[in-house]
């Protein structure tokens, strides 16, 4: 389960490294939600691994497994980190 809130040292800050990092298509990624930047996808992901397919503008898509469909989301990279 997702944790709801950044511990008081990480409060109000984004690394700009994060945000503006690059990653490569077809890399495998695991997802960490950045909670200082709003993000739209279910919470029940949060944890997940899957591989990055393509790159809309700075989005990536990611294909992940969820129960027995491979489900396809679109994300900034601030929510993934390379495995």
């Amino acid at each position: 389960m997702a944790r709801q809130r950044k511990t008081v040292r990480e409060k109000g800050k984004l690394r700009l490294s994060r945000y503006f990092k690059k990653i490569d298509d077809g890399a495998k990624v695991a997802i960490v939600t950045e909670r200082g930047v709003r993000a739209s996808f279910p919470k029940r992901i949060h944890g997940m691994s899957g591989k990055i397919l393509e790159s809309r503008g700075k989005f990536k898509l990611v294909q992940i497994k969820d129960g027995n469909k491979m489900k396809t989301f679109i994300m900034h990279p601030v929510h993934l980190r390379l495995l």
